[in-house]
């Protein structure tokens, strides 16, 4: 009886930590079956990795201040929004004269010869057709041109420079930029008065621009005048050999 009572006893341990075992260490089943959660994860991650690939390989938006297109100036012009026609042929000089001046955001005058000769003539035709021929490079050539390339003469002419009225002799001030410039038709803009170029650095880039060879052969019909005279007859001298000099400072 003993002996059954301690097999009894022997049987009943073993079944115990058998028990025990299956407790402790899980079927191998179930850490191999993938759970939801790993699978949603990965394909969270393949696809946001999808979505930056397609990011970083997606082409790039054409950056508009290299644009040539003269459909603005065009717009600008038709409505009469002469200082915005004036913005826009700045951008489209910079664009047209290369990179280089784009990233730099102005003109060097060395860099007006890369200017291709149809688009600077394309939008001299826009400014003297929206304005009964009073405006346009090519119009401020003919002026500068009968003044002998006198340019204080020149911007007194367009209006770019303005006389003192409390002076009792000829002294005149450079306008100021943008407020002091004449941008509505009705007000009466002196011929050539648009568009403006920057002289900051000097004159050298608006001469450039005068010479330009897309304005070969607009030379002034009225060959019988003279160089250097007005409608009126009189002669004009160049003010750096007037009695009443003034400082140079091309601020616009």
């Amino acid at each position: 009886m003993s002996t059954n009572t301690l097999n009894s006893i022997h049987h009943h341990y073993h079944r115990s930590l058998r028990r025990r075992h299956s407790l402790d260490c899980p079927h191998a089943s179930l850490f191999l079956r993938p759970t939801s959660r790993t699978s949603t994860t990965a394909s969270l991650s393949h696809s946001s990795s999808f979505a930056v690939t397609s990011a970083a390989t997606s082409t790039p938006a054409t950056d508009p201040s290299t644009s040539t297109s003269l459909d603005l100036l065009r717009q600008h012009l038709s409505g009469k929004d002469l200082r915005q026609a004036d913005e826009e042929t700045r951008r489209l000089i910079i664009a047209l004269a290369g990179e280089a001046a784009v990233k730099r955001g102005y003109v060097f005058f060395s860099e007006v010869q890369f200017i291709p000769a149809d688009e600077l003539r394309e939008i001299d035709a826009l400014w003297r057709q929206h304005s009964d021929g009073r405006f346009g490079y090519s119009v401020q050539r003919k002026i500068w041109k009968k003044l002998n390339r006198d340019f204080t003469a020149f911007f007194i002419k367009v209006g770019w420079m303005r006389k003192l009225e409390s002076s009792e002799v000829d002294q005149y001030n450079y306008r100021s930029f943008p407020s002091e410039f004449i941008w509505e038709m009705e007000e009466g803009p002196p011929e050539g008065h648009l568009p403006l170029t920057n002289a900051l650095r000097g004159t050298q880039l608006l001469s450039c621009i005068l010479c330009h060879p897309a304005f070969d052969g607009e030379d002034d019909e009225d060959g019988d005048e003279r160089e250097g005279v007005e409608e009126s007859g009189t002669a004009v001298k160049p003010l750096s050999k007037r009695a009443t000099p003034f400082q140079t400072n091309y601020s616009f």
